[in-house]
């Protein structure tokens, strides 16, 4: 058998799927969201904070609409194709792939500078790359595998999370938190969308484990939804507690600021900041392992479709993984953290992923005005209400992004622009479209 015949394996049940999302994202309540204190304050931050939450909420019930209704590896690529045909696919294919390919290089720099907050000999760039290479190696080894470990990791880092608040709850103090909240008035609110993003970004990464998923009608609205739930009760007391024990001033600009926070209370030689330190890595573990599942999926099932290289999209025989897409997407990662900072990392990450809110909400209501009649598992409650709020949510975030960080927003649209270019002169758009009518 070629192995472009063989399909991904269908293992995964709910708790898989929580763990997973949850999984994908938990990092960012590690890191990254800190970044938001230096353009917007403790106050600032936590109104954009909140702001999202409400885009997240209304477009995961949305967006579960679309993934029960097309369990495709592709996600938003495959949702985009059939709602906007080869171009639409293009967009949601790259921005996802933008989204998740500079999210993993940002989680591997946290993971090397929380390795080296605990042993200051050890590089932050060689933890980095060892950890692309290590967690890539534990992926080629099957999905029900990896899924159980990436239960484990997160179950892990959960746990730490909320140790982490109850060692913190008894220091914070009020006056410590409304220390300078607004520096930066409204204007920071807006500065501060990416970083508040990051504490939920990759969370639509479920449904790119879709085809491999038990029962996945049930089982991936169950999964997304539960996640959710976690990780905001989680982004909501991680961000609280740390900015009420030390000044945001001291921990804005720091990859590992929950143990820093601890060791300003505490001291650095502190056992519990050493502790702390060491369990950490499970969450950024968690999402760095998650994503890496994720963007693999994504690369394999555009290159099935004919948008990347055949190449990537070959599976192994005997594990069923697509192990070409997996080392593909640790190179690139591994090159984008040589390139690029973790701030930079986040921004590009989340502007990628904004564009994926807009053209899935998009994608669903051409749906459901193009295909009426389709099987849906699970609808969207109080449509249109639901995706009208996310979308117009995204699209501010969007517009913000673009203002305050306009350089990262020409490179992601350069390169869209470029992608788009080549697609069309080299008549891909063509042969997809053939291909799409054959399969219907």
């Amino acid at each position: 058998m070629e192995n472009e015949q063989v399909a991904l394996k269908k293992a995964l049940k709910p708790i898989h799927l929580w763990a997973i999302g949850v999984g994908l994202v938990i990092s960012g309540e590690y890191f990254g969201w800190n970044y938001g204190w230096g353009v917007a304050g403790t106050v600032g931050l936590l109104i954009a904070t909140l702001v999202i939450t409400l885009l997240y909420f209304t477009f995961i019930f949305s967006f579960t609409e679309l993934t029960t209704a097309i369990p495709n590896a592709g996600g938003p690529f495959a949702y985009a194709l059939k709602a906007f045909g080869p171009l639409g696919a293009l967009v949601a294919g790259y921005a996802t792939l933008i989204e998740f390919l500079f999210a993993t290089p940002a989680i591997a720099l946290a993971l090397g500078s929380y390795t080296h907050f605990l042993y200051p000999s050890v590089p932050i760039v060689l933890a980095s790359i060892v950890s692309f290479i290590l967690f890539t190696l534990i992926n080629l080894l099957g999905i029900k595998e990896a899924a159980w470990f990436s239960l484990v990791m997160t179950v892990l880092a959960i746990g730490e999370l909320i140790l982490f608040i109850g060692v913190v709850a008894p220091h914070f103090k009020m006056e410590t938190f409304m220390h300078n909240p607004m520096p930066f008035g409204w204007g920071g609110v807006f500065a501060a969308m990416p970083f508040a993003i990051w504490l939920y970004v990759c969370l639509e990464g479920v449904a790119m484990v879709a085809e491999e998923v038990k029962d996945e009608k049930k089982a991936i609205a169950k999964g997304y939804i539960s996640a959710l739930l976690t990780l905001t009760v989680l982004a909501l007391a991680v961000m609280i507690s740390v900015g009420g024990i030390a000044h945001w001033e001291s921990l804005d600009n720091l990859d590992y600021p929950l143990p820093e926070s601890i060791a300003l209370v505490l001291g650095r030689d502190n056992i519990l900041t050493k502790i702390f330190a060491s369990v950490g890595l499970f969450g950024l573990i968690a999402s760095f392992h998650g994503i890496i599942i994720t963007y693999s999926r994504q690369m394999y099932a555009l290159a099935r479709a004919g948008y990347l290289p055949k190449g990537l999209s070959k599976v192994s025989k005997k594990q069923q993984v697509p192990y070409w897409a997996l080392i593909a997407g640790a190179l690139l990662g591994i090159v984008a953290l040589l390139l690029l900072d973790t701030k930079k990392l986040v921004i590009l990450s989340t502007i990628g992923a904004v564009v994926v809110y807009i053209i899935s909400m998009l994608s669903l209501f051409k749906l459901r005005k193009d295909h009426p009649h389709m099987e849906r598992p699970f609808k969207a409650p109080f449509y249109p209400y639901f995706p009208i709020i996310a979308l117009l949510l995204a699209l501010m975030a969007l517009i913000a992004m673009m203002y305050f960080y306009p350089w990262l927003g020409l490179i992601f649209f350069s390169g869209l622009a470029i992608i788009a270019t080549i697609f069309y002169a080299t008549g891909m758009h063509r042969e997809i479209m053939e291909s799409a009518v054959t399969a219907e």
